[in-house]
């Protein structure tokens, strides 16, 4: 079935194209009772608005766009965007706003998504994620001038406004709580070097652990896969770590499997921690002890910033709450 346009709506009351587009859009040229035909025949036949078509006729598209530059086939296993986009759905879908949403495979993709979604009227602004050293995306969004909002540390994010929180501050309590149950050897599994809050945690993780006797970070792609790698690699060492914390919980889980495979008791032998406190680190045997943050917040915030400044309202950078270590059955002392 196609979808009822405007000529059909003509067709009915009999009447001209011209005629229908005053009634509808509320304009001079047509009697009341003709409109109110039109409205009516509209109404029955299910006729809504082109949403494209009053974009390019300046009027707003009640859409932001996000392009997502990560393998599709990881979002599905990742609780981390699907959190974040719940929270964005949450606050856009009270103002009836949609989210334009789409895999690519690179920057440059993904900016060339963005120029045409603005250029065509699609999106009245982005949410922009993953922020990169030296990010090449910031400049580029500037000079288009489209409303933009960074899920992001704001070192990094120029002069559009980011929503972020401290994940130094986060790395440096675990590392604490460790040491204090008395690890001296601490491993990090980490996601992508080039990504800016994986270089804060670097930085934090390589500070709080200058006065242990080890303290090794090793960077992954986030997949559980290569989190397993790592940690076959690490625990295969001839002074194996005590400890290991994980950039995201699809690496600590799989971290998990792999100290069971090596016959490994998780927390006697080894004691495990996870970013990101989603169900699946409360699912498993033992349940991980987790860095948790409200990641839906963080979609909330994104969009409320950004439906403020495509409202013209004049918005600062927000530092949401730092992530907070949650000990549950992965950690402990570590063996005598």
């Amino acid at each position: 079935m196609r979808r009822p346009t405007i000529a059909d709506i003509a067709r009915q009351a009999g009447v001209s194209k011209g005629a229908v587009s005053y009634a509808l859009n509320g304009q001079p040229g047509v009697s009341e009772s003709t409109r109110a035909r039109i409205l009516a025949i509209a109404e029955e036949i299910g006729w809504r608005p082109n949403s494209a078509a009053r974009a390019l006729n300046g009027a707003r598209a009640n859409a932001i766009g996000l392009a997502l530059c990560r393998p599709a086939r990881i979002l599905g296993m990742e609780p981390f965007f699907m959190e974040l986009i719940s929270g964005l759905e949450g606050e856009l879908s009270a103002r009836s706003c949609a989210l334009m949403l789409q895999v690519v495979r690179d920057h440059e993709a993904e900016m060339a998504v963005y120029h045409r979604w603005w250029g065509e009227g699609r999106i009245d602004g982005a949410i922009v994620v993953d922020l990169h050293m030296d990010d090449p995306r910031i400049p580029v969004l500037e000079a288009l001038g489209m409303p933009a909002v960074v899920v992001g540390h704001p070192s990094a994010s120029g002069s559009l406004v980011p929503v972020w929180s401290d994940d130094g501050a986060a790395v440096r309590e675990t590392v604490q709580y460790l040491a204090a149950l008395g690890h001296r050897r601490i491993a990090r599994v980490a996601g992508l070097p080039k990504l800016v809050h994986t270089a804060i945690r670097d930085r934090a993780f390589s500070e709080a652990g200058a006065e242990l006797e080890s303290c090794v970070t090793v960077h992954t792609d986030y997949t559980g896969e290569e989190g397993a790698r790592a940690t076959r690699r690490l625990l295969a060492a001839p002074h194996r770590p005590t400890a290991i914390v994980y950039d995201n919980d699809i690496m600590a889980v799989a971290g998990l499997s792999v100290a069971q495979e090596m016959r490994l008791t998780v927390p006697a032998d080894l004691s495990i921690v996870a970013w990101d406190d989603s169900p699946l680190s409360q699912v498993v045997r033992p349940p991980l002890t987790a860095l948790s943050r409200d990641i839906p917040a963080y979609g909330a915030h994104a969009a409320q910033l950004l439906l403020a400044l495509i409202d013209g309202t004049e918005v600062a950078a927000l530092e949401d709450q730092a992530a907070r270590l949650n000990p549950r059955g992965s950690t402990g002392p570590p063996p005598a």
